[in-house]
Protein backbone atom coordinates (compact mmCIF):
# COMPACT_ATOMS: atom_id res chain seq x y z
CA UNK A 1 0.00 0.00 0.00
CA UNK A 2 1.17 3.27 -0.52
CA UNK A 3 0.12 7.10 0.19
CA UNK A 4 -3.33 7.88 -0.98
CA UNK A 5 -5.40 10.95 -2.08
CA UNK A 6 -8.60 12.21 -0.99
CA UNK A 7 -10.52 15.16 -1.92
CA UNK A 8 -12.03 17.25 1.19
CA UNK A 9 -15.55 17.15 1.55
CA UNK A 10 -15.56 20.79 3.15
CA UNK A 11 -13.13 23.12 0.85
CA UNK A 12 -12.38 20.68 -2.19
CA UNK A 13 -8.92 20.70 -1.34
CA UNK A 14 -6.88 17.57 -2.42
CA UNK A 15 -5.02 15.57 0.56
CA UNK A 16 -2.40 13.33 1.11
CA UNK A 17 -2.71 10.57 3.37
CA UNK A 18 0.41 8.99 4.08
CA UNK A 19 1.01 5.40 4.64
CA UNK A 20 -0.14 3.26 7.56
CA UNK A 21 -2.08 6.31 9.26
CA UNK A 22 -5.23 5.64 10.25
CA UNK A 23 -7.44 7.34 7.41
CA UNK A 24 -10.51 7.94 10.04
CA UNK A 25 -8.41 10.31 11.80
CA UNK A 26 -7.60 11.95 8.56
CA UNK A 27 -8.09 15.90 8.85
CA UNK A 28 -7.90 18.57 5.98
CA UNK A 29 -4.81 20.47 5.87
CA UNK A 30 -6.58 23.94 4.45
CA UNK A 31 -9.37 23.70 6.30
CA UNK A 32 -9.01 21.25 9.20
CA UNK A 33 -12.32 19.31 8.32
CA UNK A 34 -12.57 15.68 9.11
CA UNK A 35 -11.95 14.07 5.56
CA UNK A 36 -13.96 10.64 6.31
CA UNK A 37 -17.00 11.79 8.71
CA UNK A 38 -19.26 8.44 7.20
CA UNK A 39 -21.71 10.71 6.01
CA UNK A 40 -22.33 11.10 1.73
CA UNK A 41 -21.02 14.22 0.65
CA UNK A 42 -23.57 15.92 -1.65
CA UNK A 43 -21.65 17.14 -4.69
CA UNK A 44 -22.69 19.60 -8.01
CA UNK A 45 -21.11 18.50 -11.36
CA UNK A 46 -17.79 20.07 -10.48
CA UNK A 47 -17.88 18.33 -7.41
CA UNK A 48 -18.61 15.36 -8.81
CA UNK A 49 -15.13 15.25 -11.51
CA UNK A 50 -12.96 16.90 -8.67
CA UNK A 51 -13.92 13.58 -6.49
CA UNK A 52 -13.45 11.40 -9.42
CA UNK A 53 -10.16 12.02 -10.47
CA UNK A 54 -8.20 13.51 -8.24
CA UNK A 55 -9.16 10.81 -5.12
CA UNK A 56 -7.18 7.56 -5.39
CA UNK A 57 -9.44 6.33 -3.74
CA UNK A 58 -13.12 4.27 -5.19
CA UNK A 59 -15.36 7.00 -5.33
CA UNK A 60 -19.70 5.20 -5.16
CA UNK A 61 -21.71 8.03 -6.81
CA UNK A 62 -25.77 8.15 -5.91
CA UNK A 63 -27.67 9.77 -8.51
CA UNK A 64 -30.72 10.64 -7.25
CA UNK A 65 -33.63 13.41 -7.74
CA UNK A 66 -36.06 14.99 -4.66
CA UNK A 67 -39.32 13.81 -6.52
CA UNK A 68 -37.93 9.91 -6.87
CA UNK A 69 -40.23 7.81 -3.87
CA UNK A 70 -37.25 5.18 -4.36
CA UNK A 71 -34.69 7.40 -4.27
CA UNK A 72 -35.65 8.77 -0.99
CA UNK A 73 -36.54 5.58 0.56
CA UNK A 74 -32.97 4.59 -0.38
CA UNK A 75 -31.56 7.79 1.11
CA UNK A 76 -30.83 6.27 4.93
CA UNK A 77 -29.50 3.33 3.37
CA UNK A 78 -27.28 4.72 1.62
CA UNK A 79 -25.74 7.09 4.48
CA UNK A 80 -26.14 3.95 6.57
CA UNK A 81 -23.72 1.65 4.26
CA UNK A 82 -21.63 5.11 4.05
CA UNK A 83 -21.29 5.22 7.91
CA UNK A 84 -19.67 1.74 8.06
CA UNK A 85 -17.51 1.76 4.45
CA UNK A 86 -16.49 6.07 4.83
CA UNK A 87 -12.35 5.20 5.30
CA UNK A 88 -12.65 2.62 2.48
CA UNK A 89 -14.82 4.52 0.02
CA UNK A 90 -15.86 8.26 -0.60
CA UNK A 91 -20.09 8.09 -0.98
CA UNK A 92 -21.00 11.13 -3.09
CA UNK A 93 -24.76 11.95 -3.63
CA UNK A 94 -25.69 14.27 -6.88
CA UNK A 95 -28.99 15.32 -7.56
CA UNK A 96 -29.94 14.52 -11.67
CA UNK A 97 -31.94 17.66 -11.68
CA UNK A 98 -29.71 20.05 -10.70
CA UNK A 99 -26.96 18.31 -12.49
CA UNK A 100 -28.10 17.59 -16.26
CA UNK A 101 -24.58 17.17 -17.68
CA UNK A 102 -23.22 14.81 -15.88
CA UNK A 103 -26.32 12.31 -15.82
CA UNK A 104 -26.53 12.44 -19.43
CA UNK A 105 -22.66 11.84 -19.73
CA UNK A 106 -22.64 8.78 -17.39
CA UNK A 107 -25.68 7.65 -19.14
CA UNK A 108 -28.35 7.41 -16.46
CA UNK A 109 -31.65 6.00 -17.17
CA UNK A 110 -33.04 5.04 -13.78
CA UNK A 111 -32.79 6.41 -10.66
CA UNK A 112 -31.55 5.51 -8.13
CA UNK A 113 -28.47 4.92 -10.05
CA UNK A 114 -25.22 4.17 -8.44
CA UNK A 115 -22.29 4.46 -9.91
CA UNK A 116 -18.65 2.77 -8.69
CA UNK A 117 -15.10 4.88 -9.71
CA UNK A 118 -11.73 3.23 -9.56
CA UNK A 119 -9.18 5.01 -11.22
CA UNK A 120 -10.99 7.95 -12.54
CA UNK A 121 -13.69 5.44 -14.39
CA UNK A 122 -16.42 4.04 -13.77
CA UNK A 123 -16.50 0.49 -13.19
CA UNK A 124 -19.37 -0.77 -12.49
CA UNK A 125 -23.13 0.86 -12.12
CA UNK A 126 -26.55 -0.35 -10.81
CA UNK A 127 -29.95 1.15 -11.25
CA UNK A 128 -32.94 0.70 -8.87
CA UNK A 129 -32.83 1.17 -4.76
CA UNK A 130 -30.70 -0.85 -2.70
CA UNK A 131 -30.57 -1.39 1.42
CA UNK A 132 -27.28 -0.72 3.16
CA UNK A 133 -26.74 -4.36 3.50
CA UNK A 134 -26.97 -5.00 -0.73
CA UNK A 135 -24.62 -1.42 -1.03
CA UNK A 136 -22.14 -3.45 1.05
CA UNK A 137 -22.55 -6.67 -0.77
CA UNK A 138 -22.36 -5.26 -3.81
CA UNK A 139 -19.08 -3.22 -3.23
CA UNK A 140 -17.37 -6.33 -1.85
CA UNK A 141 -17.90 -8.06 -5.85
CA UNK A 142 -16.74 -5.10 -7.46
CA UNK A 143 -13.69 -5.43 -4.77
CA UNK A 144 -13.94 -2.86 -2.72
Amino acid sequence: MSDTQSVCPGCGAVNRIAEGRPREAAKCGKCAAQLFDGRPVEVDEAGLWRHVGKSTDPVLLDVWAPWCGPCRAMAPQFEAAAGRLAAKVRFLKLNSDTAPEASQRLGVRRIPALFLFKDGKVAAQSAGAMTAQQIETWLAEQGV
